[in-house]
């Protein structure tokens, strides 16, 4: 079985899909890891989103040993760094064999695969048993994420959380590959007023769905 969780930062794909792999006994990816890891090799050598020769290059290159260190690629800096190097055409082509190798071929002899990410329903798993798309205001998201460096001990201030994540919504909607949207089958979870726990209930609730039918 193949499960796509898609949708904009901050919504919460990403506790969503660990803590489905670990109920399901499924191999887990966060594809926006892969876009990271290519956003903080950019920055290491300094090339910018001008240079997309190089920057295909570096994508190319990646190999999981760059996945191995998921707490150094969180920085907003690699995210949007990141989120910039996704609207290069050819560092999505360069990753999009590892995503649907991850998917078809689960690592560890796992029973099936969580991605998650901006397009894996409607590009990389276009067929995937389960698409689940995950949104939540703008606001709550930045709140979401404000709270979150606070605890880290980042001194950002909400607001420009806030103009961050718009900034990065418009971008990744309005790119020409692959732009943020939910496919035409998926099910859309709004998650501004829910917790973890109860977008999990909605989530499970789905696969045993699948399941039964």
């Amino acid at each position: 079985m193949i499960i796509a969780i898609d949708g904009p930062a901050g919504a919460g794909k990403g506790t969503l899909g660990r803590r489905l792999a670990a109920e399901l006994g499924f191999a887990y990816l966060d594809t926006g890891l892969l876009y990271r890891a290519v956003g903080a090799k950019l920055l290491a050598v300094g090339v910018n989103d001008s240079e997309p020769e190089a920057a295909t290059a570096i994508a190319a290159a990646l190999t999981p040993q760059d996945l191995r260190d998921p707490a150094a690629l969180r920085g907003e800096i690699v995210g949007q760094a990141a989120s910039k190097a996704a609207t290069i055409p050819g560092v999505r082509d360069a990753l999009y064999a590892f995503q649907r190798q991850f998917a078809t071929d689960p690592p560890g002899h796992a029973t099936g695969a969580i991605l998650d990410g901006r397009d894996i329903g409607t590009v990389i798993c276009p067929d995937a048993d389960l698409k689940l798309f995950l949104t939540a205001s703008p606001a709550a998201r930045a709140r979401r994420r404000f709270e979150e460096l606070q605890r880290a001990g980042d001194g950002r201030i909400y607001p420009d959380i806030l103009m961050e994540v718009e900034e990065r919504d418009h971008r990744d909607s309005v790119r020409t590959t692959a732009p943020l949207k939910p496919a035409v089958d998926a099910v859309v979870i709004d998650t501004t007023e829910m917790d973890a726990a109860a977008v999990f209930a909605v989530a499970l609730g789905q696969v045993e769905r699948l399941r039964q039918r």
